[in-house]
């Protein structure tokens, strides 16, 4: 297995990322946001944007995932063949990209970009999904792993409040590539259940990086429990 695999396996992967127009939606505020996720444990970072990925890279020597979102159209993570290059010039060791079967705005399929990515790069890509099918399509276009990203935020994959845990076991079964959970897991239990059905490690985004959502929550829970007038 691949010495960056290997090194998450069964572990904990922390996105750091902002919105535009957080606070927090700044280069250096991420980079110690991951040295201080690094601290507690975290065997790799996914982190967005070219400057967000050089500040992180020169921090740390963890595994970092890569993407950059950018467009308004249905594929944003990674969405051309170019944005994957840059992930990877800014220090990237896995490439994150969308894995659907939507259509890709510079027009290449994913087996394409995934082949130009490998060819170009040398880095290992990651295939955000959304269902079964496009895992299954993903892992046979390339993919070196897949992730359950998407799960719930395509017009077609199924939506909850947590993690699609049946999606990653599914998936998990059937793959020959690893298979990274991802995606609204919000709990240390939902993050361990991952595991046990099979995922090669678990992504945590909002649960640990991100104080506005993290705060709502809260906030609704005991606005919730307080009795009336």
């Amino acid at each position: 297995m691949n010495a960056l695999l290997a090194a998450v396996r069964g572990r904990v992967i922390v996105s750091c990322q902002a919105y535009p127009g957080e606070p927090m939606r700044d280069a250096d505020t991420m980079c110690r946001v991951a040295q201080a996720a690094a601290a507690g444990g975290a065997a790799g970072i996914r982190a967005q944007g070219p400057e967000d990925l050089r500040r992180i890279r020169a921090a740390l020597d963890l595994p970092l995932i890569g993407l950059w979102k950018d467009g308004a159209d249905d594929v944003f993570i990674t969405p051309t063949v170019e944005h994957a290059f840059e992930v990877a010039a800014a220090g990237a060791d896995i490439v994150a990209l969308d894995g659907t079967g939507r259509p890709r705005p510079d027009g290449r399929t994913l087996a394409q970009t995934v082949r130009a990515v490998h060819e170009h790069t040398g880095r290992l890509v990651m295939a955000d999904v959304s269902t079964y099918d496009e895992g299954v399509a993903a892992a046979e276009a390339g993919a070196d792993l897949v992730g359950t990203t998407l799960a719930g935020y395509t017009s077609y994959s199924r939506s909850g409040p947590g993690p699609d845990l049946d999606l990653v076991g599914r998936l998990a079964r059937d793959l020959p590539v690893p298979v990274i959970a991802e995606g609204r897991i919000h709990t240390t239990e939902q993050a361990a259940e991952a595991i046990r059905r099979g995922a090669h490690a678990v992504v945590v985004g909002t649960a640990i990086t991100h104080p506005t959502s993290i705060t709502r929550w809260f906030a609704r829970a005991i606005g919730d429990a307080c009795p009336p007038g």
